[in-house]
């Protein structure tokens, strides 16, 4: 007989019941960029997606947050009415990273519309 332990098909069977849920652990917390889709009922930021963080800090000043990362970078701007986060992505090898996901939320937490947040952040 080999040496070794040897799974019985129970613990097989709940090996593999679990191996779902620890991929999902694994995943990163940051959205992953846009691909060219954006639902209809929730349009484009205006002028936010495609801009780099120079365009975004002439339009909403210096951000709250700047968090680096080697894949992604992410600023948040916020006022005392609602908080704008934007990831930016490089587009190509070497080249400068440029917002491709926003969300946007009130000072509260709550979801709100994007547009509108840019918006209120412009008007400070």
């Amino acid at each position: 007989m080999a040496a070794g332990p040897i799974l019985s098909l129970r613990s097989k069977l709940t090996l593999a019941a679990l191996l779902p849920a620890l991929a999902a652990c694994s995943q990163a917390v940051i959205p992953p960029p846009a691909a060219g889709f954006t639902p209809a009922s929730r349009p484009e930021p205006v002028g936010v997606i495609g801009a780099d963080a120079r365009g975004l800090m002439r339009m909403f000043g210096e951000p709250r947050l700047d968090i680096r990362d080697p894949a992604v970078r992410k600023l948040q701007f916020a006022n005392g009415q609602c908080v704008l986060d934007t990831y930016l992505y490089p587009p190509a090898t070497n080249r400068e990273p440029v917002v491709t996901h926003v969300d946007a939320r009130t000072s509260a937490g709550v979801d709100m519309d994007w547009n509108a947040c840019v918006k209120a952040l412009r008007s400070r």
